[in-house]
Formats: C-alpha cells, sequence, structure tokens
C-alpha cells in the first residue's frame, strides 16, 4: 500500500505525555505485515494494575476481542500486546491459538497468567496471523521497555492512520496529582457501537476495577460512541484502561475531577480518530437538539453523520441543507416537520419546518469552504441533546480502500 500523506485536519505535533507510575511501554519491527515500521506493542503494568473494558458488538468479533473479554471481569492486568497489520478476525481456531500463545508469551516474561495479559490485533481481516513471529519478538521489546516512549507505542498500532494519536492530562486529588495518558489508532472502518478502533488510557491511580469498569462505559458513551467515519463498525473494537494504584485513591466520593480529565482525553482521542478519517479534508461536528430524548438526539446525529449525501456536499462545499433534512427524516426517530429548524456555521437556515425568508447562502457558503464544519439541528420535540463527530467523504476514502491490500 502506498504511503499516506498526512491528515490536513492532524495537530502539529504530538503532545508530550508524561511518565505514568507503573507503566513502561516498547515498540518494535516484528514483521507481522509491515516492512520498516513498527508493529508491535508491548506494555508492563506494575502488579496489582486494575483493568476494565469496552469492545466491539460485531457478531464476527477477532480472537483478541475474544480473549479480553474473557478476562476482563476478573480485573486484573500485567501487560498489554498489540500488534497492527493482521487483525486476526475470521481466523477460526487458528486465530484463537494464535491469541493463547501470544498471551502466553508475555506471560513468561512476567511470570503471570496468561489472563492477566490483554491483547489487540489490527489490520486486514482473514489473514492467519504467524504467533511466531510475535513470541520472537516480545522478550526483545521487554529488555527495552521504557516509561517515556508514549508516540512509539502510538505509531506501532497505527494501519491507514496517517498520523499517531495520544492525549494526557494531569489533575488534583486532594494533595497529589494524577496522570491519564491515552493512544488510539482508527482512520476508516469507523461507525461507534462501542467504539471503532483501539484505545489504551493509563493512568497512575487507585481504582476499584468494578468503579473503573463503570468510568470507562460512561465516558466511551461520551468520546468514541459519538464518532463515526464511514458507518463501518469494525471486528476488533477494543477500548481499555489500566490504573496501577501507584497513586492516590479515586472512589465514588471524589471521582469527579478525574472522570472529567478522563473524559477530555477519550474525546480529544475520539476527535483525532476523526481527523484522521480516510480521505478527510473537512471535521463535522453535529448538534442535535430537542429531540425526545438523549437516545433519539444521538440516533439523528449519526443519521446526518452517516450519510454520504450530507458527507459528499461538505466535501465539495455544497451548502445543500436539504441534504440534512433528508437525513433527519430518514432517523427513525419521532420529528414533526414543521418543528424542524437548521443552522450550518451558526447562520439558521430554515426554522419551524421552511426556509427563513431573509435566508443569505453567502457566510454559509464561506464557512463551507472551513476545515470544521458545524451543523445544528433543532427537532422542537423536547429536551434531548446529543454531539456526534464525523468527516466528510471524499475520493481519497476510495483510493485507499481500494488499495488496502495490496
Amino acid at each position: 500500500m502506498a504511503k499516506l500523506l498526512r491528515s490536513p485536519l492532524a495537530p502539529s505535533a504530538l503532545p508530550i505525555l508524561p511518565p505514568v507510575t507503573g507503566v513502561k511501554l516498547a515498540a518494535g519491527q516484528a514483521g507481522i505485515r509491515y516492512q520498516n515500521r513498527t508493529d508491535l506493542l508491548l506494555v508492563e503494568l506494575a502488579k496489582g494494575t486494575a483493568v476494565a473494558g469496552v469492545f466491539t458488538r460485531s457478531k464476527a468479533p477477532s480472537a483478541p476481542v475474544d480473549w479480553c473479554r474473557q478476562h476482563v471481569a476478573d480485573g486484573k492486568a500485567r501487560a498489554l500486546v498489540v500488534n497492527s497489520g493482521n487483525a486476526n478476525a475470521f481466523t477460526g481456531k487458528k486465530g484463537a491459538i494464535a491469541a493463547q500463545k501470544s498471551a502466553m508469551a508475555a506471560a513468561n516474561i512476567y511470570n503471570c497468567p496468561a489472563s492477566e495479559v490483554f491483547l489487540a490485533s489490527t489490520g486486514v481481516i482473514g489473514e492467519p496471523l504467524d504467533v511466531e513471529k510475535i513470541e520472537r519478538a516480545l522478550p526483545v521489546l521487554a529488555k527495552t521497555l521504557n516509561s517515556d516512549r508514549w508516540e512509539e507505542a502510538a505509531s506501532a498500532i497505527m494501519t491507514t492512520d496517517t498520523f499517531p494519536k495520544a492525549a494526557t492530562r494531569t489533575v488534583a486529588v486532594g494533595a497529589e496529582k494524577v496522570t491519564i495518558n491515552g493512544i488510539a489508532k482508527g482512520s476508516g472502518m469507523i461507525a461507534p457501537d462501542m467504539a471503532t478502533m483501539l484505545a489504551f488510557m493509563f493512568t497512575d491511580a487507585k481504582i476499584a476495577a468494578p468503579l473503573l469498569q463503570q468510568m470507562l462505559q460512561q465516558s466511551n458513551a461520551k468520546s468514541f460512541n459519538a464518532t463515526t467515519v464511514d458507518g463501518d463498525t469494525s471486528t476488533s473494537d477494543t477500548a481499555l484502561m489500566f490504573a496501577t494504584g501507584l497513586g492516590p485513591e479515586i472512589t465514588v466520593a471524589n471521582k469527579g475531577v478525574f472522570v472529567k480529565a478522563l473524559d477530555e482525553v477519550m474525546i480529544e482521542l475520539a476527535q483525532l480518530v476523526v481527523k484522521d478519517g480516510e480521505g478527510a479534508q473537512k471535521f463535522i461536528e453535529v448538534v442535535v437538539k430537542g429531540a425526545e430524548s438523549d437516545q433519539a438526539a444521538h440516533r439523528i446525529g449519526l443519521s446526518i453523520a452517516n450519510s454520504p449525501l450530507v458527507k459528499t456536499a461538505i466535501a465539495g462545499e455544497d451548502a445543500n441543507w436539504g441534504r440534512i433534512v433528508m437525513a433527519v427524516g430518514k432517523s427513525g426517530e419521532k420529528v414533526d416537520r414543521d418543528l424542524l429548524s437548521v443552522a450550518i456555521g451558526g447562520v439558521v437556515i430554515a426554522k419551524d419546518g421552511e426556509r427563513v425568508e431573509s435566508y443569505d447562502e453567502a457566510p454559509v457558503a464561506a464557512h463551507m469552504k472551513t476545515r470544521d464544519i458545524v451543523i445544528e439541528v433543532d427537532i422542537g420535540l423536547g429536551k434531548g441533546r446529543a454531539v456526534i463527530w464525523t468527516c466528510d467523504l471524499t475520493h481519497g476514502y476510495i483510493d485507499i480502500n481500494a488499495d488496502y491490500r495490496s
């Protein structure tokens, strides 16, 4: 596959992620599919690390997803192994064996149960994973572990991504500080039904696994589950969070500041995934309010954000607001045509079911030429609200996916 140009929506630089006590990382070239690029990540986690996870709802999940689902309820983690280039999905019993062997290879390094090793794979579906390459590479990586290799880690998990994705926050909990670092990958096959990518969050806080699971699920709903690139849900979607327990304790009573920081990290990562959408030239925020419920607003927002007609109009910088009305109407949610209003870039175009008499397309047309597009829809029925993030649909998406396996 040809080298992809960096997305025009990419940030100018990766943020500097501070060390997280109890977390060490190493990335290297195992030659799983790619040549001359990192494709394997090993993360060492302190003994006693708590883990939480959310996974794809695809009915054809990958072997690593099955493995993680089986063991995440135990709430204990000692290592994370991630490979890119091969999804180890739809690989039958061979895939399950490869996942088990990968976990056992890391478990042997740390003298821990294989159930405390968590896995993720991303890449081509249906190709058997050559697990021997991982088994050979892990002991070598273990000798190079360090607490500051976040950029290498974020790069090792990429497939069609054009830039590594990372976010960090440090907050005060009482007299002590807590750090949250996160890395993610995702560019195509992005449609939320859990999350639609790989994402890994790490903190030095001490958090009981059940509370960690609750916080991850709630933050996920506000972040990765509010994104879409192409409407396709991956077989490999995995979001894992690890709490090493070497910092101050987070409880139900004092979790507020921590939850806010976690939301910010995960929303930032989710938006970076959208900004790296395959072929994307524009970042789109869809705000829906006035729906019967938050869930209804969410579904209406996704109907707009997943519409090829809406996305191509934005790619062509065409202020075709009728396509937005179309997408609202097909959502399946309760809508009253005569209460509906639509705005683009802060300019109200339609209100109470018809175009406003004073509508001037010039400022909307100017907004459509920018990189960041804002669509606002008021359903006029209730208090339900949702925000969805997506990108435009360009010919670049076709080019990338037509050439993906070559």
